[in-house]
């Protein structure tokens, strides 16, 4: 059943349905017109395409079957190969000038820029009632992904995170046999990254370049802090910054804890703490590990949902291998996640795919994911942005789900940057804050390190940042301050 395609099942449910008066899902555009909001499958979207030259160059080869009508790059020598790809498109290097001239003529936008940028450019289209693919994470900060849940709720439009192996039959499999009760009642879950594969751990450069005439810079810059450019910075590097991205952890942690995240309802974490290497000011540091507590839920049909404690590895610290790893099993060198039951452990590697049960079964179950035509994540967007709302089947990765699993990941890249606290914070979900951080806190940062040997003695020589009341800094990292101009729509959503 876990297995059936979704052409399938519709074909032999069809025969039951035969002579029955049911609600179509899908309303062909000649009947109710575009201008409604619905797109027959025999049509084809037009696509704008934000972030092209790196990971928005495979999205976009995926979505091919549909009208690639306009990109955006910032660094037009970086995307050069992608405009060349799609001649046809309108090209510009600043989202908001493709939006006022396009956005009319568009039916959905993907968004694969910078991470930092990915909410005001995803939050600008659905507020004009665009269907959005926004490459994971999925937004910086947790205020950003409970605006974006929240908009798509209040729009109905289709959206799906690019994290692909939500819509793989790995991640399917697993969900399948942690549902079914196959390992059993899971207390403990391990996860890990060999990320960062791109600098970290280093100080703010201090050379300011000329900037490249390909690069429209105050653009990559969008709604962060303005600074000098550096080439330090980008193409590439962006995600070893914390004012660009959130290291690997805002970067695997939304692949590797899908499965258990969704298998296992996770929901909001109660508590935290993290550490690192030397945290740095302005960049992400080199190895992380971050633990999570999450309490008890209500119950599945086949399987009591305890509280959990979640631990997370990144840089070079993994977890142990489980006692009773099978002979010759390793662990998937990209990641896992290690769900310790009371039946069984289960390891899924990166991208959920190929999970394992340690017993060495590999049990037939009934499903209880959704019927998916293919493991193809950005086609499944595309099925869901020509349904109609009210009979759309939302795609693996809607923001419903990927919004809440972004949330709970970019409230742990918070933890690790309040480590100067040397506390575990309570976490209040539903109102996105810390709720025992000392009033009088203080929280400060390496600028630079020093470190010298003279004559076989070390010296640790360290420039910080001036102290800030920790409180308002937890507020920042929660609910971002953008600069002047750069303005998060819809704001009263929330």
């Amino acid at each position: 059943m876990s297995d059936l395609s979704r052409r399938d099942f519709l074909k032999k449910s069809g025969i039951a349905l035969a002579g029955m008066m049911v609600a179509p899902t899908i309303v062909p555009a000649s009947v109710l017109g575009k201008s409604a909001g619905y797109t027959a499958p025999s049509d084809k979207l037009n696509i704008l395409g934000v972030g092209i030259g790196g990971r928005g160059a495979a999205d976009l080869a995926a979505m091919e079957t549909e009208n690639i009508i306009g990109l955006c790059d910032c660094d037009w020598k970086y995307a050069k190969h992608i405009f060349d790809k799609y001649p046809n498109a309108k090209r510009y290097s600043d989202y908001r000038r493709m939006y006022d001239d396009m956005l009319k003529d568009a039916d959905a936008v993907m968004v694969a820029t910078a991470d930092h940028t990915h909410a005001i450019i995803a939050a600008d289209a659905i507020v004009a009632g665009k269907h959005v693919y926004v490459e994971k994470p999925l937004t910086l900060y947790p205020y950003e992904s409970r605006l974006l849940t929240n908009l798509a709720k209040k729009h109905k439009v289709a959206t799906q995170m690019g994290n692909q192996g939500a819509s793989s039959a790995g991640s399917r499999k697993a969900i399948n046999w942690l549902q079914n009760g196959e390992i059993g009642e899971v207390t403990r879950i391990e996860s890990c990254t060999n990320r960062p594969i791109w600098p970290q751990g280093m100080p703010t450069p201090k050379e300011a370049m000329k900037v490249p005439k390909t690069l429209n810079w105050d653009a990559f810059i969008g709604p962060a802090k303005f600074r000098p450019y550096n080439a330090a910075y980008t193409p590439w590097n962006f995600r070893g910054w914390w004012d660009f991205g959130s290291g690997a952890l805002g970067d695997m942690a939304n692949h590797i804890l899908q499965v258990p995240f969704r298998g296992l309802n996770l929901g909001y974490p109660t508590a935290v703490i993290g550490s690192s290497t030397m945290l740095m000011s302005d960049s992400c540091p080199t190895a992380e590990k971050i633990t999570f507590k999450f309490p008890a839920r209500d119950n599945m049909r086949r399987l009591a949902l305890p509280a959990v404690e979640l631990t997370w590895y990144d840089g070079g610290l993994m977890p142990n291998l489980p006692d009773n790893m099978p002979a010759g099993k390793k662990f998937d060198p990209n990641g896992v996640a290690v769900l310790y039951g009371t039946k069984d452990t289960m390891v899924v590697s990166t991208y959920g795919y190929d999970p394992i049960l340690c017993s060495g079964r590999d049990p037939e179950v009934p499903a209880v994911c959704r019927i998916v035509e293919e493991d193809n994540h950005q086609q499944d967007w595309i099925r869901a942005c020509k349904e109609s709302p009210e009979n759309r089947v939302p795609s693996e990765s809607d923001f419903e789900f990927a919004g809440p699993l972004n949330e709970m990941i970019t409230m742990g890249v918070a933890a690790v940057r309040l480590q100067g606290l040397n506390q575990w914070l309570d976490w209040d979900g539903e109102n996105m804050r810390f709720t025992n951080i000392p009033a009088d806190a203080t929280i400060s940062n390496v600028i630079e390190d020093k470190f010298q040997i003279h004559d076989g003695h070390p010296t640790f020589d360290r420039t910080y940042t001036e102290p800030v009341n920790a409180n308002l800094y937890a507020e920042q990292l929660i609910k971002p301050v953008y600069r002047e101009g750069w303005v998060l729509p819809d704001m009263h959503v929330l």
